[in-house]
């Protein structure tokens, strides 16, 4: 796709008009940031009228080229980019950036503005989203065919993205995957908010790229657009190699007294400074906003050729859906998150005689839905063996095979999170990934992302509590649960037993909308009677009453439990119920869950009548005084474990079926 403006004056007024867009959004909303999309003018300029093939009339089509604008502070750059070639982003919503309810948030938003692929802000992210993306064309590719799928993945990233170490760690995993439709242009303006990255950033990041095994080029003049053009070509022409492309801007290009300076990286120009800017550019101080004709022209008539592309794309793709209407129906579904008829026929079923790890448990049910749903895809932080993650007839995602499933993601669980989201936000892929709980801690930016956009990331994070034992507080998660319930929309699952690891999994395969843990166990735990105890399928719910005392009545006291402490709640109910107590045992597998259910069915499981209560879950005791109220007791872990073996460390700890039994009597005295 090109649009080349034979014009040198149009084509500099094309220019122009993304920066000073830029700098009256900015100006205008008194925040934000005008310096990047200042400088990186021309490189979007030639992206988006010369490469990049998009439909601004269908902004979903799939086969797309997929933009990420990992410096999502540039904000202004990409919504001028959007509104510009024709996407549903009127001057209205320009001129509404950064207000309430408007479609241009401070930092373009998935699913919020038409033309945003990925949520970015937090530096590096998109970086690691971009590379997410890549493998999931390349996948979908060797699945699909090329006819459907082909097509490439750009990123503009900044000094920042250069500096955190989301990007060194997916920047080094797409090398070693060999993503040569992954094209990355690097903003190198020499400017953060501190002033000259000379004050701590000082390496030759193309160095580094090419050691990670990319194809470096550098373009030393960020307003040449023939140059970038050019470069561009080069990046596409190599298909074995992702390709960065260095290019020298200058923040705040334009302005008198800010080029160059960090003062333009965080804020307005100053409506002195505006005028300035202008006169030097021979840009009219008024009207704001403005988008000459011939400008707009132009503009739109890149988006129409751009288009072109899908039109060109209909019917292969019409074609291809008639001579293989199986194949047709499986890319339907993978598009739309449908479960296929029959993907739940082989779950396996777990019987008393079985004491299994819950981790275990779900590896076999990783492998039981694996041929029925052919776009799930995943793997863990070189813990596979640990976390049972492999799915077994499957090779590796490799370049030499890409239509792999088990992903080797290697010790880089931020970004094996956020690539991830990459492959979600792509559409097409069910990814999940998987590592050590404790690891939550490295990953929480990009599951943060997750939740955020709504994406059906499912995280596998096994040795769920102290239970890791011997490898000690270092590795023993505590406070880690508590925090997953408190991030807003993400789900958290901890089942008791294989079988409610079982449901854990069509929970997640089921939702569509929001990230979810699976919190399991490193040790084995007992397969809990369902003859005599409610129903697995009840932690769809969050929480529910898994045994009441016979003869009905309100219940004198209840035992709460999750995960792999329900089984002590479990034994210390029946010596209750043993002596006569109108005991009542729940599994609180998700608070989540069952905070999303209606005020009926939460009294019925925690009437409010019943305030002796007591919880037992090896962790912080955060978060549970809202299900156990002021006159119940708390059995949790407010501090770091310990090494040992696991059975010590429970016993020593209080985790036992006799501490909770106690807890309960005196309660009840």
């Amino acid at each position: 796709m090109s649009t080349v403006v034979s014009d040198p004056a149009l084509q500099e007024r094309c220019v122009e008009t993304i920066r000073f867009l830029a700098v009256d959004g900015v100006q205008k909303a008194n925040s934000g940031h005008p310096g990047m999309p200042m400088g990186a003018a021309s490189v979007a300029y030639t992206l988006f009228t010369r490469h990049l093939r998009y439909d601004p009339a269908d902004p979903a089509w799939p086969d797309r080229d997929r933009f990420v604008l990992s410096a999502g502070h540039a904000s202004m750059l990409l919504y001028s980019m959007l509104h510009l070639t024709g996407y549903d982003l009127s001057m209205d919503d320009l001129k509404a950036f950064r207000q309430w309810g408007s479609r241009t948030p401070g930092h373009p938003e998935f699913g919020h503005t038409a033309g945003v692929e990925t949520t970015t802000g937090p530096l590096g992210q998109g970086v690691a989203n971009a590379v997410g993306m890549a493998v999931a064309e390349r996948f979908l590719a060797a699945t699909f065919g090329d006819d459907v799928v082909d097509h490439y993945t750009y990123v503009l990233a900044g000094d920042g993205c250069m500096m955190e170490g989301i990007s060194s760690e997916a920047a080094s995993y797409a090398g070693h995957q060999k993503l040569g439709k992954l094209i990355l242009l690097y903003d190198d303006n020499h400017i953060t908010i501190d002033g000259s990255t000379d004050l701590a950033f000082t390496e030759d990041v193309g160095k580094r790229f090419e050691a990670y095994g990319w194809h470096v080029q550098h373009v030393a003049d960020g307003n040449d657009v023939d140059a970038i053009d050019a470069a561009i070509k080069a990046a596409k022409a190599e298909t074995h190699k992702p390709s960065m492309i260095k290019v020298r801007t200058h923040i705040g290009c334009g302005s008198p007294n800010k080029q160059d300076k960090a003062a333009a990286h965080g804020a307005p120009l100053g409506a002195d400074e505006v005028k300035l800017t202008k006169d030097a550019c021979e840009w009219p101080l008024a009207p704001e906003f403005l988008v000459p004709d011939d400008v707009r022209e132009a503009f739109l008539a890149a988006g129409k050729k751009a288009a072109e592309a899908h039109a060109e794309w209909t019917p292969k793709y019409e074609a291809w859906r008639a001579a293989d209407a199986a194949r047709a129906k499986s890319w339907d579904d993978a598009m739309s998150h449908t479960l296929p008829a029959g993907w739940d026929a082989d779950l396996p079923v777990f019987t008393t005689e079985d004491k299994i790890a819950t981790r275990a448990a779900s590896g076999k049910v990783i492998n039981a839905v694996a041929p029925h749903i052919p776009n799930l895809m995943g793997g863990s932080a070189d813990l596979a063996p640990s976390n049972n993650t492999l799915i077994k007839d499957s090779p590796d995602q490799q370049a030499a095979t890409p239509a792999g499933r088990n992903v080797r993601w290697g010790v880089r669980e931020l970004a094996m999170a956020a690539m991830a989201n990459g492959l979600s936000t792509h559409g097409g892929i069910r990814p999940y990934v998987a590592t050590f709980f404790v690891f939550v801690d490295y990953m929480r930016p990009a599951m943060r992302l997750s939740a955020l956009m709504g994406q059906p990331v499912i995280y596998v994070l096994t040795h769920d509590s102290i239970g890791v034992g011997e490898d000690g507080p270092t590795h023993q998660p505590i406070e880690h649960l508590a925090m997953l319930r408190a991030t807003p929309g993400f789900i958290d699952l901890r089942p008791a037993d294989a079988n409610e690891t079982v449901e854990a999994w069509k929970i997640a395969l089921q939702t569509t909308d929001a990230p979810v843990g699976l919190m399991l166990t490193r040790q084995n735990l007992p397969t809990i009677d369902r003859e005599k105890y409610a129903p697995a399928s009840g932690i769809a719910r969050g929480a529910y009453v898994m045994h009441d005392a016979s003869g009905g009545g309100a219940p004198d006291v209840i035992l709460m439990a999750s995960g792999s402490e329900v089984a002590l709640a479990q034994e210390a109910h029946e010596r209750l119920v043993a002596e006569g107590v109108r005991s009542r045992l729940v599994n609180m597998a998700s608070m989540r869950l069952f905070e999303q259910q209606d005020a009926d069915y939460r009294e019925s499981v925690l009437p409010l009548a019943c305030s002796s209560r007591v919880a037992v879950e090896a962790g912080v005791t955060f978060g549970w005084d809202r299900w156990v109220g002021s006159g119940g007791q708390i059995i949790g872990v407010d501090h770091f474990g310990a090494s040992a073996p696991a059975g010590t460390l429970f016993q020593e700890f209080g985790f036992t079926a006799d501490n909770v039994y106690a807890r309960a009597k005196a309660l009840l005295a």
